[in-house]
C-alpha cells in the first residue's frame, strides 16, 4: 500500500499529464452533464448580492471551472460593483492544472482573478480569511481528507460556508450497476482513446469506488467542526453536493 507522500506524488504526476485534456475527458465522461452540476453547485452556494467585499476561495480548482462560475455570478448579482474587493482565489497543488486554469481565464477574458500553488492539507492562508471555501471533484484525490476540512475551517470565517461536490454513490437500483459498468469500461477507454492515457483514468474510477458514501462522508464534515451539514444527490447520486455552517 502506498504511503500518503506517496500517494500525493503520484496524482500530482497524474494531473500534471491530464491537465491540458482534463476538461475534455470530463465533456467525454459525462456527456457534457458535468457543466450542469457545476451550474447547480454555484446555483447552492446562494446569492452573493452584497454591499461588503466577498472572498472566496476554490481548492483543487485549478482549471478555473468553478471559479469562472463564481467571478460571473459576483458581477451578474452586483451590477453597481459595489464590492470592487471581492475576491475569487483560486489554490491547487499542481502548477500545470494552475496554469491551464490561468491560460483559460485570459481566453475568457475574466480578470481578477488568484492563483496560488498550494496543499489543501496546509494552505497558505491565514485563519477566517474567507467566506466560502468550495472544492469541487478534488477531495477524494486528498490523502488525508478530515486534515484537508478541518483546514477549510480555518481559512473560514465565522458564518463562512463550507461546499464541497464530489462523485459518490448511486442511490437507484439496477442503474448503479449500469454506471459501475460504464465507469470501469467506457471511461478508461475514452481515456486511451482521446487523450492516449488509459492509466490515470483507471485511478480516477479506482479513486471514485473507494471514496465514502453520502453519510460517510457528511459524518466526516461534521468531525471536522461544521454545523448544519447537508448534501443533496444530483443524477441520483453519481455526485453529491455537501454544504455545511463554521460557527
Amino acid at each position: 500500500m502506498m504511503g500518503k507522500d506517496e500517494k500525493q506524488k503520484a496524482v500530482n504526476e497524474m494531473f500534471a499529464k491530464i491537465s491540458a485534456n482534463y476538461d475534455l475527458m470530463n465533456d467525454l465522461m459525462s456527456m457534457g452533464v458535468h457543466r450542469l452540476w457545476k451550474d447547480e453547485f454555484v446555483s447552492d452556494m446562494g446569492s452573493f448580492k452584497s454591499k461588503d467585499p466577498l472572498h472566496f476561495l476554490d481548492v483543487a480548482g485549478g482549471t478555473g471551472d468553478i471559479a469562472f462560475r463564481i467571478a460571473n455570478k459576483l458581477k451578474e448579482e452586483n451590477p453597481d460593483v459595489l464590492n470592487v474587493e471581492s475576491q475569487v482565489t483560486v489554490s491547487d497543488i499542481n502548477p500545470d492544472m494552475l496554469n491551464e486554469g490561468r491560460r483559460r481565464g485570459t481566453t475568457l477574458r475574466l480578470n481578477g482573478l488568484n492563483w496560488v500553488e498550494g496543499n489543501a492539507e496546509n494552505l497558505p492562508f491565514k485563519d477566517n480569511s474567507f467566506d466560502f471555501y468550495t472544492i469541487a471533484f478534488g477531495i477524494r484525490n486528498v490523502p488525508d481528507r478530515l486534515k484537508a476540512i478541518k483546514e477549510a475551517k480555518r481559512v473560514l470565517k465565522r458564518g463562512g460556508r463550507f461546499m464541497c461536490m464530489e462523485f459518490s454513490k448511486v442511490t437507484l437500483p439496477i442503474f448503479d450497476i449500469l454506471y459501475s459498468q460504464y465507469s470501469k469500461i467506457v471511461i478508461p477507454t475514452l481515456g486511451s482513446i482521446a487523450v492516449g492515457d488509459r492509466e490515470s483514468y483507471e485511478y480516477l474510477v479506482e479513486s471514485i469506488e473507494r471514496f465514502p458514501n453520502q453519510e460517510e462522508f457528511a459524518a466526516l464534515i461534521n468531525e471536522a467542526g461544521f454545523n448544519f451539514v447537508h448534501h443533496r444527490n444530483l443524477t441520483y447520486g453519481i455526485c453529491a453536493i455537501h454544504s455545511a455552517i463554521n460557527i
